[in-house]
Order: structure tokens, then sequence, then C-alpha cells
């Protein structure tokens, strides 16, 4: 597939400027331009952020009335639930607020809907089952914002609730006594992108402070507040780069024991973004997937090492599980794709009998990357009707486009790159139909993936203390990707395919300077280039370390021929 290099243009004498004052290489500061960080505590910020770069949690809209309310409870030794999701975002939220508040010396009760029976958010039959043990007091996180019914349903038992969400709120808002959203219209907090469990520790720090108590009392969860932060995928900027950066120092010396035997099972021995996304978070996830979320929660919660680590083989298996699960969902949809030739659709839509619900969403996903389409996968129940998951590109609107599909729709919703569907089974084919009409006025061949590159590179120029400075940029995640760069004119010194023909190594050469590169899911390359050709390649520059040997080498993102 055809991708755009879209190269940054550079301003020297702001580079130079910046490379001089900052004390640092002419690479960072061009990355630092090309993120628009370029003022004196936007770069100290970004680069060196402390605990005192937290904005006033107080500032927050509804802020006050929880603290008060929730202080309230403590005294009184009223009975807390607190409800939550079933992803990592909820179970980390969860974790923090739960372990906060018994540390005051109050019982609190937690529930998480299984996403296999009941789905995301609150329901009626839930909150029946908090009303029997005599819970007086409810907190939401990272839900509740759209709770309008059940949440008047909760009230109409006498139990009053605090709302704590991140989800764009709707026209009107829960009958909470608080809600706690910054993406409120009338929020007037300096950020709007906290996770979930990001707003539950603006919600402890405004405790604490209130408590008079020391700011370790709920700076110690940072830890845990920075595995939901990165987990969410929320932009990693701002105070979830705080968040973010303070957190993952401390997660290399964490007290919490089931995080740490997640960690020691993961396989990964450096602690960053990139082990938090694929060790941990997955991991987590793979929980509620599977309809066991409870599991992951009780193992963050954990205080036995014996009994974390019979947890964390719980969490290991539904992981190897899901993923089972995954790839043969997948491979059936891409059968699927592949017989009636609907790649050649402007979009993706397949169904199958019977598929996980879980692991929909992820293997619709892996559709969209893999053939730059919007995707929906339904599965078939024995009642006819379909569920599924779905997932767009940039440049196409999903939830408009099923507007637009009303009448062969029993119900959606979503937003406009992700969306949960469904359709009956006997109106399958008249929505397919409907949906690539839609697509097809779309233009979508015009939509073209485009790589954001930061800079061109020379390999001769290429050394370890200038790939060591890039982890100054770190962590690395949405709002930050990594820094990608263009190389030139480099001639194909060895090539191959890995691992069955999926990946790619290369050994690049310009000059007499030779680098090698790796190619995840380029493995196809391997038949349209050869040893001689000249080539110009978009990476990663990174440091690969085997047997005990570190080299610096390229992770390819595209490849084109040399003009």
């Amino acid at each position: 597939m055809n991708k755009k290099w879209q190269i940054y243009e550079t301003d020297e004498n702001k580079i130079k400027e910046i490379e001089e004052k900052y004390q640092i290489n002419k690479l960072l500061a061009t990355i630092l331009i090309n993120r628009n960080i370029t003022q004196e505590e936007e770069i100290r910020l970004f680069l060196e952020p402390t605990r005192k770069d937290f904005h006033d949690p107080f500032l927050i809209t509804d802020m006050k009335k929880a603290v008060e309310r929730i202080i309230q409870a403590i005294e009184k030794q009223e009975k807390i639930t607190i409800y939550g999701d079933y992803d990592v975002d909820g179970i980390t939220s969860i974790t923090v607020l739960k372990s906060f508040l018994e540390d005051r010396g109050i019982e609190v009760d937690s529930y998480i809907p299984n996403r296999l029976e009941e789905g995301y958010g609150l329901n009626k039959e839930a909150i029946g089952k908090i009303v029997e043990k005599g819970c007086q007091l409810m907190i939401t996180v990272d839900c509740g914002i759209s709770a309008i019914e059940e949440i008047a349903y909760a009230n109409s038992f006498g139990i009053e609730t605090i709302v704590t969400d991140h989800h764009e709120p709707g026209n009107e808002l829960p009958q909470a006594i608080a809600v706690i959203d910054n993406k409120r219209k009338d929020s007037q907090y300096p950020f709007r992108e906290l996770a979930g469990v990001g707003v539950v520790f603006k919600l402890i720090q405004a405790i604490g402070i209130t408590l008079g108590l020391k700011e370790e009392e709920y700076l110690k969860y940072l830890d845990i507040v920075c595995v939901g932060t990165i987990s969410d995928i929320v932009p990693l900027v701002n105070e979830n780069r705080v968040i973010a950066k303070l957190g993952l120092m401390l997660i290399r010396q964490t007290r919490n024991i089931g995080l740490r035997s997640i960690i020691n099972s993961s396989g990964y021995t450096k602690i960053d973004s990139n082990s938090i996304s694929f060790g941990i978070a997955p991991r987590i996830n793979a929980c509620g997937r599977m309809g066991k979320a409870e599991e992951a929660l009780e193992l963050l919660l954990c205080k036995n090492i014996n009994y974390a680590n019979e947890l964390t083989k719980k969490l290991n298996e539904h992981n190897r599980v899901r993923q089972e699960t995954e790839k043969n969902i997948f491979e059936n949809a891409v059968q699927q794709i592949e017989k009636e030739q609907l790649d050649k659709n402007n979009a993706i839509i397949v169904g199958g009998e019977n598929w996980h619900h879980g692991v929909i969403g992820i293997v619709s996903s892996k559709i969209t990357e893999m053939y730059f389409k919007p995707s929906i996968l339904l599965s078939f129940e024995e009642d006819g009707l379909g569920k599924g998951s779905g997932r767009s590109i940039p440049g196409f609107d999903l939830h408009d486009a099923l507007m637009q599909c009303g009448d062969t729709i029993e119900k959606f919703g979503g937003h406009s790159m992700a969306v949960g569907i469904t359709v009956q089974k006997d109106n399958f084919l008249k929505f397919r139909e409907a949906f690539e009409k839609i697509a097809s006025e779309a233009h979508m061949d015009e939509i073209i993936p485009v790589i954001q590159v930061d800079s061109k590179i020379d390999v001769k120029d290429i050394n370890k203390d200038m790939v060591e400075s890039l982890k100054q940029l770190e962590p690395f995640g949405e709002g930050n990707r990594m820094p990608v760069f263009v190389f030139r004119n480099l001639k194909i010194d060895s090539i191959r395919a890995l691992s069955e023909g999926k990946h790619l190594k290369l050994t690049l050469k310009d000059n007499n300077t030779i680098i090698s590169a790796i190619g995840f899911n380029l493995g196809q390359l391997s038949e349209e280039y050869t040893i001689g050709d000249k080539i110009d390649v978009v990476g990663v520059l990174e440091i690969n370390s085997f047997n005990g040997v570190d080299s610096l080498q390229i992770n390819l993102k595209d490849i084109m021929r040399s003009l």
C-alpha cells in the first residue's frame, strides 16, 4: 500500500537557539520544535516534570462537593461501593480509590459489570445488588457520565452517587451529588484529557489536601495511575505526561505486589511505556474480555506474594486463551474477505457464528490496519442478532456513516473511529450494501495513510549517544509518538524474510557504513526488493540488545525505491 511521507519543515535558526539554550543535541531540539514545544516552561515540563506540576484538583467542577461527601462518609463509617469498568483504566481506578479510602479506615465494596453478560456501564440489576448490600454512597469510576436513568434508579433507593468519568457527556448530566468530568461543557480545568484513573487520582489528591495528609499518601499510587493512563491510550501530554513520567519511575520500584508479579511474568526487563502497553495491559484487559475482571482487581489489591503469583498465572492463561480466540476469528475473517473479495470494497463487513464478543473489537482493529479500510465484524447469535464492533481510518467518520444506515441497524453507539453495533442477521446483506454505498461516496481511495517524519538523517551520523538521547522524550504513546526519521539512497546489502515470511530483515549500506533494519509485518517486501537495490526508508532508531551485545538498528515503517 502506498503511504505518504510528510517531513516537517525545519527552522535551522530556531533549532540552533534551542540546542544552545537548553544544552541538548540538534536532533532533540528538532523534535521538540516538531511537537510545538518551544517555550522555556513547556520544554522543562516535557523533559523534567515534577510533582509540583500537577494542577490544582479543586479547579475541577464539583470537586469540593465530592470531597465533602466522601469525608462525611468516612467520618460516619458509611457503606461505600465503587462501580467501575472492566478494562485496565477501570480496574486501576477501582484499585487506587479503594486502597486510598481503606487506608482512611472505611469499608469499601466494588462492582465491575461482566462484559459478556452485562456490557459496559451501570445497569439497574447491578444497582439492585448494590442496594441489597446496604450501600449508602456509590462512586463511579471510568463510567457513569451517561447513566441518567440508572443513577435516577439508585436515587430512588436512597443511594447517593458521585460520578467520576472522562468520557464525553451528553446534553443532560446525571442527577448525582457531584459529577467530576473535565469534558463537561462548564469545565474550567486546564486539561481535559485525563484517563478515568487520572480523574480518580485528582479526587484522592483533593481529599488528601483537605485532610492535611502528606503528599506521599496519594502520590504513592502513581504507579497504578500510570498503568491505567498509558493503557487507555490518552494523549501523553500535559498532566498525563507528569503522571506517566513520574509513574514509570515508581513502577520500577513498585511496592504493589500484584503489579510486580505481572511485570516479572511478562518477560520485559525494561520498564517503559512499551512494556506497559504490550506486557501489562493485555494481561489485565484479557480478564475483562473473558468475563473475569475481578481476578485482575484482586491481583492489584493482593497483599500476599504467593497468592499474587497464582493470580498472575490465571491472568496469563486468560491472555493465552484471548490470543488464541482472537487468532481464530482473525483467520476466519480473512478467509471470508479473500473468498468474497471484500478487500476490493471501500469498507469491509464480515460476520461469523458465535464469535467471542470480548475480542471482536481487537480483530476489527487488525483488519482495518491490514487493509487500511473501515471494518465491522459481527457475531451472529442463536436469537438471530448480530452483535459486533467496528473500527475506522482517519478521514472516515464511522459513527456518522452508521447514522445514515438507520433502517438496517437495531442499535449502535461509539464515535468516529470505533463503534459497537447490533444488526438482525436477516438484514446483514442489506446493511452491508447500504454501508458500502456510503463508503463509496466518501472517496475512500483518496484517503492515503500518512507517516509523519521528524527529520532526515545520514547513516554515517548515527551513534549510540544520539539514540540514547531520544530516551529523554519518553514515555512515548498517544500524543507523543516515537520519532520517525528518513534515510535516503541506501543500498541493500542483505535481505530476507523471518517468521515464515511475516517480518523483514535487512542490512543497509551507505558508502562504507552498514546498519541493520527490521520491518515487522513487512515480510512480503522481501519478494519486491533484492541485494543491490537503492532504497529510501523511514523508521525509528533503536538499540537492539542481543546476547549482551548492543547494536544500532532501524525499525522500519515503510520503504520505497530511491529516485
